[in-house]
């Protein structure tokens, strides 16, 4: 069932917002910053993204959609995990939109999430949105 929970996390990267968007969309700098996952994706409006990884010992697929791709700006995309145990359903998917904005020389990328399923996944969520983030800071500006 739908929700109205949603959550955000927002960072300045010292880096310009090409150089964050690479980090973004290119397999080999996700998985460096984003909890190690393999991520495949074509990165065009209507195509599949898939993040495959390992979770507390256990592997995991979780899938979207890209619904928006505006390159330096703007990623709109589904999210859905079977760790939600919900049914793969459109009502059930989360969407995700990072958006970047160059402010005074650094990037700033706000990550947001909507319909996230319970209060639960919503903590897991915002701490790990939060532990990523920082990650990939960390990425690009060393």
């Amino acid at each position: 069932m739908a929700d109205d929970r949603s959550i955000s996390a927002t960072i300045a990267i010292h880096a310009p917002p090409a150089a964050v968007w690479q980090a973004l969309i290119t397999p080999s700098l996700i998985k460096q910053w984003f909890f190690g996952v393999d991520t495949d994706s074509e990165w065009v409006e209507g195509s599949p993204i898939v993040h495959r990884g390992e979770y507390q010992g256990r592997p995991y697929e979780d899938r979207g959609t890209i619904l928006l791709i505006d390159p330096e700006r703007m990623l709109v995309h589904t999210h859905w995990s079977p760790e939600s145990g919900l049914p793969d359903r459109p009502e059930n998917h989360q969407v995700v939109t990072w958006a970047l904005a160059q402010v005074d020389g650094s990037t700033e990328l706000t990550v947001s999430e909507v319909n996230v399923p319970s209060a639960k996944a919503e903590a897991v969520s915002q701490k790990a949105w939060d532990a990523a983030l920082s990650s990939l800071r960390r990425l690009l500006e060393t």
